[in-house]
């Protein structure tokens, strides 16, 4: 089996077994993300336990890509406290921006280096990014982190 093989095997696994998806009760922070080129949306909510970790919620339809690409945020970040999620985004974004060409930290990104061969397209990039993104929005709507610099407040 080659490796870009058992990457798609994940994205698929994530997008017919999503983890995580379902809103919460009482969201800090809500961002709604439409990628215009295709049509898929994400809703992303955030709020923090009683611990400081976060709480994520999310709904959304689309692509294989943009929905797996949710189900792996969650199983990554759920639970951190915003600082160490918000490492884990930026390692993402940097991953999508590498052109397929990085050599993704997998201690750090988990079951996300299995986007290293989306990244090799722009087009789809988008598709990747969209929960991301989401995500970052609903954590600065929540007054969870700053706009200015994503630093937690």
């Amino acid at each position: 089996m080659s490796i870009e093989s058992l990457y798609q095997d994940i994205i698929l696994d994530h997008y017919k077994n999503p983890r995580g998806r379902g809103l919460l009760a009482a969201p800090l922070g809500v961002a709604f993300h439409v990628n215009p080129t295709c049509g898929d949306e994400v809703n992303m909510q955030v709020a923090t336990a009683a611990d400081g970790g976060l709480l994520i919620g999310y709904e959304g339809t689309g692509c294989s890509i943009s929905q797996a690409s949710a189900s792996v945020l969650y199983e990554l970040v759920r639970g951190l406290p915003v600082a160490e999620a918000e490492k884990i985004r930026m390692a993402f974004l940097e991953l999508m921006h590498s052109q397929g060409h990085a050599e993704p930290d997998e201690e750090v990104l988990g079951d996300a280096i299995a986007f290293v061969g989306v990244a090799k397209y722009p087009a789809r990039i988008k598709c990747a990014l969209l929960p991301w993104m989401a995500l970052q929005d609903a954590e600065i709507k929540g007054g969870l982190m700053t706009e200015a610099n994503g630093d937690q407040k």
